[in-house]
C-alpha cells in the first residue's frame, strides 16, 4: 500500500537524480543547487529540488529562500518556488530559525523523507534532483528504498581531487553497487584555481593519486567533468543567486554546462531504454 501511494504521487516525475558525496565539504549542495538552476534555464522543463540533508539543510540559503514557509493545500504540501519552473522542498522551511539544530534519531529522519516524497505536490516534473547528506547511512538507504517503488535514473557523486576525499567516494561507489543504484558519473569539484590576476593555475587540493580521473578509470565509472574553483560561486550561493547566470563566461560555468548536458543525455538514454524494455 505504501509503495502504491508513493508510485501514485511520483508518477508524474520523469527523471530522478540523486546527488551524493562520500564526505562533507566537497560542494555537493552547491552542485545540487546549480544543477537545478542549469536544468531550469530551459523554461520548457519543470525542475524540483528536494533537500534531504536533514541536519545541514543549506539549500534554502543557496536558492535565496531563507525564511520561507511550506504551505499545505488539499493536495499536500506545496513546494517553495524560486522560478515558475523550479520548486524546492527542505526541512529548512520547517524550522523556526535557520540556526535551529535538528536533533533527531534515524526513524524520525526516515519518516520525514517518506513524507517529502508522499505528501509534497510536485505536479508534473521533468527532473527531480535530490540533495543527500554526506556518507552512506539512514537517509541514503531510505531514499533508495522509497524511490525503488518508482524509478531512479541514477546518482551523481561529487568529490574533490585529493586522496582523502576519493577514499570516501570509493565507499559511495560500493554503496551504489550494493543497493543497485545506477551511477551516472563522478564530478571533480574544486579542480584547480586560475588566479584572476596572473592567470596561473594552482592546485589547492593536489591530486596525489591521480584525482577523480584515475579513480574513475580504475573503477569503470564515468567522469562527468571537472569544475575549477571560482570565488564567485561561494558569493553567489551566500546571496541565494545562480552563479551560472551571474558569471556566464567563467570557466566553472562552462564546465557546469557540459556536465549538466551529459546528465541530461544520460537521463534521456536511460528513459529510452526503460521504455524499450516495457
Amino acid at each position: 500500500a505504501e509503495a502504491a501511494e508513493l508510485r501514485a504521487r511520483l508518477r508524474a516525475v520523469r527523471h530522478t537524480v540523486l546527488v551524493l558525496s562520500g564526505k562533507g565539504g566537497v560542494g555537493k549542495s552547491t552542485f545540487s543547487a546549480l544543477l537545478a538552476h542549469g536544468l531550469a534555464a530551459d523554461e520548457t522543463k519543470q525542475v524540483a529540488l528536494l533537500d534531504i540533508d536533514i541536519c545541514g539543510p543549506s539549500i534554502p540559503k543557496m536558492m535565496g529562500l531563507e525564511g520561507e514557509q511550506v504551505h499545505q493545500s488539499g493536495s499536500g504540501w506545496s513546494p517553495v518556488y524560486v522560478e515558475e519552473n523550479l520548486g524546492v522542498m527542505s526541512v529548512g522551511f520547517l524550522l523556526s530559525s535557520p540556526d535551529d539544530a535538528v536533533i533527531w534519531r534515524g526513524p524520525k529522519k526516515n519518516g520525514l523523507i517518506k513524507q517529502f516524497l508522499r505528501d509534497v505536490d510536485w505536479g508534473e516534473v521533468d527532473y527531480l534532483i535530490v540533495d543527500t547528506p554526506p556518507g552512506t547511512s539512514d537517509e541514503h538507504l531510505s531514499i533508495v528504498q522509497y524511490l525503488s517503488a518508482t524509478h531512479i535514473d541514477g546518482a551523481v557523486i561529487v568529490t574533490t581531487p585529493q586522496e582523502v576525499s576519493l577514499q570516501d567516494v570509493r565507499k559511495e561507489i560500493n554503496f551504489c553497487r550494493k543497493v543497485k543504484l545506477p551511477i551516472i558519473g563522478v564530478v571533480e569539484n574544486m579542480s584547480g584555481f586560475v588566479c584572476p590576476k596572473c592567470k596561473n593555475e594552482s592546485q589547492i587540493f593536489p591530486p596525489t593519486t591521480g584525482g577523480a580521473e584515475k579513480m574513475c578509470q580504475n573503477l569503470n565509472v564515468s567522469l562527468l567533468g571537472k569544475v575549477p574553483l571560482d570565488p564567485q560561486i561561494g558569493k553567489s550561493c551566500d546571496r541565494g543567486q545562480s552563479f551560472l547566470a551571474e558569471a556566464p563566461e567563467s570557466p566553472a560555468t562552462l564546465s557546469y554546462r557540459n556536465i549538466i548536458q551529459r546528465i541530461q543525455e544520460y537521463c534521456e538514454q536511460h528513459h529510452f531504454q526503460e521504455e524499450k524494455i516495457m
